[in-house]
């Protein structure tokens, strides 16, 4: 973990182990960049397939050092675990996950990272 990461994820003890687990299964795809902004840490590979960042969306009650997981497709995903996803354009779906525990990065949640690995790696913004 980078101490950019760290900052942006204020040291907090579940987000940090959250985040760990997510970059555990993001390095288990293959090859990718992590970069760390003001909004979001994200994973490219050469394109944002991935993201995290903090459940900042007024009128919600999100639990306590929970972190958003983003992910891009070629289709919409449909699944419970899912809260939203919206069509950016035609094509791309964005969809995002709330993640409370590391726990919640299991099977499922690998999955989702693996198909979003694979279109970023694989289609370009105008296939």
């Amino acid at each position: 973990m980078t101490a950019e990461a760290l900052a942006f994820l204020g040291a907090q003890p579940e987000r940090t182990a959250i985040f760990e687990a997510v970059e555990a299964a993001v390095a288990e795809l293959g090859e990718s960049a992590m970069e760390v902004k003001r909004s979001q840490i994200s994973w490219k590979a050469p394109r944002l397939f991935a993201a995290l960042s903090l459940p900042l969306r007024v009128g919600r009650h999100w639990p306590e050092g929970a972190l958003v997981l983003t992910f891009g497709l070629g289709r919409r995903l449909e699944h419970p675990r899912i809260f939203q996803a919206a069509e950016p354009y035609p094509g791309r779906w964005t969809h995002h996950v709330v993640l409370t525990c590391p726990g919640d990065v299991d099977g499922e949640v690998s999955a989702f990272l693996a198909e979003a690995y694979w279109f970023a790696r694989t289609k370009g913004r105008g296939t």
